[in-house]
């Protein structure tokens, strides 16, 4: 969601006052205007656009702001201050049960990736609460749920318990009766999801709930909804009592509309966020980390947690010894194109940076299978080769046989060496700076790339030739 037209044409809102030396009311109104339209085009809720714009201005009219110091600078905070507070104040935690079972119940419509969802969140709660789960799936009106769910749970090793297309309540009833003679800690419960909401379903989910008597029931949400996902979240809310949404498909095409509706129009805190096909692609929802997102401050909170999810202490540590020592090889390249696929794509990434707005718009247009091809260059060097990357550097023929080896060009293997020498560089320049200058750094981390000049040739074609 951090990607979409919301975030930039907010941030090209905000761009417009932040650097002014005072604002006037005209000036507010303008950005107003600018951030409603912003809002109403994101498929946000008319009664929260309304809301949110009345707040805002309300604060950022006011005598200590327009005659403060850094008044664009105070608006912006104001802005985001108000995004946080129409997602929710607090990030929200699931409730476990301190002994015994604890059971999570999940509801949603057809399509809104519910049964995906529910493998994520066996994942995460493995990973983070070191709890043994079981999915339950309870499913029966679509027979492919069934085997969705199973499928999930022999990939991520997770126990699913199932009877087939028998009645829902039974399941339930002996799926609990299992997960505690089996000594379970948590059970997650796959109800049946319909193509609208109808009585015969709610029915259904109301005595589910009275079975299993849930500590939690999580309504799964399609971001690319927009506000018709908040009307949903209302309507389940109103009979069941939801606890929390699970806001899946923001990693889609999505407008933000969903987000900034949902708690606003019907009360349901959201807790998690689905952000991709990946079983790991799942992250609890921190609405002060989402609203820095959308306005393009960056998220390093979440970038640090994925950072230590992913690397190795250890091998990180040796890796920036080794490149202040410049000793960095190809093994250490191909161990660090592995550190980055396990924390997700390029342009996710540096969505997280403050201040890599341009850089990631650039980024979003790099496959990530670049680093599959770079690694097949690396594995056609010999044991030599990778340890002493000057060998490859002061031989053509190397790079011939290396290149062919790998069913690739010398044109490839060359961007490959760029990158090992970018790295190197960029280490130089850094252990350069003095205090001052890696403050700077911090606050703009793009200055650590280091810059391609280029001379211009002679004669006709006037090519490009790389100064070093």
């Amino acid at each position: 969601m951090a990607d979409n037209a919301l975030s930039t044409r907010l941030q090209m809102a905000m761009r417009r006052l932040t650097g002014r030396g005072f604002l006037t009311e005209n000036d507010i109104d303008e950005m107003m205007r600018e951030v409603r339209l912003s809002l109403l085009e994101a498929d946000v809720s008319f009664k929260v656009v309304k809301q949110f714009i009345a707040h805002v201005r309300e604060q950022a009219v006011g005598e200590k702001i327009l005659k403060g110091l850094n008044p664009g600078q105070q608006v912006v905070k104001i802005v985001h201050d108000e995004l946080k507070r129409t997602m929710g104040e607090k990030t929200e935690g699931l409730a476990f049960n301190p002994t015994g079972l604890t059971v999570l119940m999940t509801i949603g419509l057809q399509g809104s990736g519910k049964t995906t969802a529910i493998g994520k969140l066996g994942v995460h709660i493995r990973k983070t609460e070191q709890k043994k789960v079981l999915f339950i799936a309870a499913d029966v009106y679509r027979p492919a749920a069934i085997d969705q769910l199973v499928t999930i749970g022999k990939q991520i090793g997770i126990d699913v318990f199932e009877k087939g297309l028998i009645d829902a309540r039974t399941i339930v009833k002996d799926g609990l009766a299992h997960a505690k003679k089996e000594g379970y800690d948590v059970v997650i419960i796959d109800t049946a999801g319909r193509l609208h909401i109808d009585e015969k379903m709610m029915a259904e989910l109301v005595d589910i709930k009275a079975i299993a008597h849930p500590n939690e029931i999580l309504l799964t949400v399609d971001a690319m909804t927009g506000q018709d996902a908040a009307t949903i979240a209302k309507s389940f809310h109103e009979q069941l009592t939801a606890t929390g949404a699970i806001l899946t498909k923001l990693d889609g095409d999505t407008r933000g509309g969903a987000a900034l509706s949902i708690r606003e129009v019907s009360g349901i805190p959201i807790k998690f966020q689905s952000t991709g096909e990946k079983m790991d692609a799942f992250e609890v929802f921190h609405p002060d980390r989402m609203a820095s997102r959308i306005l393009g401050m960056g998220d390093v909170l979440t970038l640090v947690e994925k950072a230590t999810e992913s690397i190795d202490e250890d091998e990180a540590k040796n890796m920036m010894e080794k490149l202040m020592s410049d000793t960095f090889n190809y093994n250490d390249l191909l161990k660090q194109f592995k550190m980055i696929k396990r924390m997700g794509s390029v342009s996710k990434i540096l969505g997280f940076m403050p201040g890599m707005g341009k850089i990631k718009q650039a980024a979003s247009q790099v496959d990530d299978k670049q680093f599959d091809k770079m690694a097949v260059l690396i594995q056609s060097m010999t044991d030599h080769e990778r340890k002493d990357p000057k060998l490859i550097d002061m031989s053509s023929r190397r790079r011939e046989r290396i290149a062919r080896g790998a069913g690739m060009s010398v044109a490839d293997l060359n961007r490959l060496r760029q990158a090992l020498d970018a790295q190197k560089k960029m280490m130089k320049k850094m252990m350069s700076m003095d205090e001052r200058e890696l403050e700077s750094l911090s606050k703009s981390p793009q200055k650590a790339m280091p810059n391609t000049q280029y001379k211009k040739g002679k004669g006709k074609g006037k090519g490009q030739f790389k100064r070093r």
